[in-house]
């Protein structure tokens, strides 16, 4: 899919807080493989949801080595993946996103970040300038607050909007009204 000006929606996944929102917040427990997200389907849901090419770098802590596995099968789905290392101190992936989104002001691309981290918030507010689209992928009630103030953001939810899970996970949501099935209550 390709909008007439040939922009790109780049897809940056910050993995380690995806995954220890699931496991920690979520879940209570590591999550099995098949609770994963299926991240093919994340470039998917951005490239339909603004029509144009979505190319996804996945962002990975490999301070202690890389899961191999795991890269090769990103790198199958068409994620270039980066493997980043640092001071025990450093927050490798933060710092790496925080330089790709200040990078992407200079150029004509749009940005779906995929995190819930607030550290995030001056560098998303920043490229929101009226032409460029700019979302937020996450577990809705676990996006850090800042996020809800940024005019112009389009947020959307992991689960609901962008159906990267195979079952429903056991999350307790806030639903509204137009959206509430008594159906999906009444087992």
């Amino acid at each position: 899919m390709s909008d007439d000006d040939g922009r790109t929606t780049w897809v940056l996944v910050d993995g380690e807080n995806i995954d220890a929102t699931l496991g920690g917040s979520i879940l209570g427990r590591r999550p099995q493989p098949d609770e994963r997200p299926r991240w093919d389907r994340l470039l998917t849901f951005a490239a339909r949801k603004w029509n144009q090419h979505a190319g996804g770098l996945f962002f990975l802590n490999a301070s202690t080595g890389i899961p191999m596995a795991f890269v090769q099968a990103l790198k199958a789905m068409d994620y270039q993946v980066i493997p980043l290392s640092g001071a025990p101190d450093e927050k490798v992936v933060d710092i790496a996103i925080q330089r790709t989104l200040r990078a992407v002001l200079g150029r004509a691309d749009d940005v779906m970040l995929v995190s819930h981290d607030g550290d995030f918030l001056d560098d998303v507010s920043a490229l929101i300038d009226g032409e460029r689209r700019v979302g937020l992928l996450a577990f809705s009630e676990f996006r850090n607050a800042g996020f809800a103030s940024i005019a112009g953001l389009e947020r959307f939810d992991l689960e609901f909007d962008a159906q990267v899970f195979d079952a429903p996970l056991p999350r307790v949501r806030v639903i509204p009204i137009d959206e509430f099935d008594p159906a999906a209550f009444l087992r």
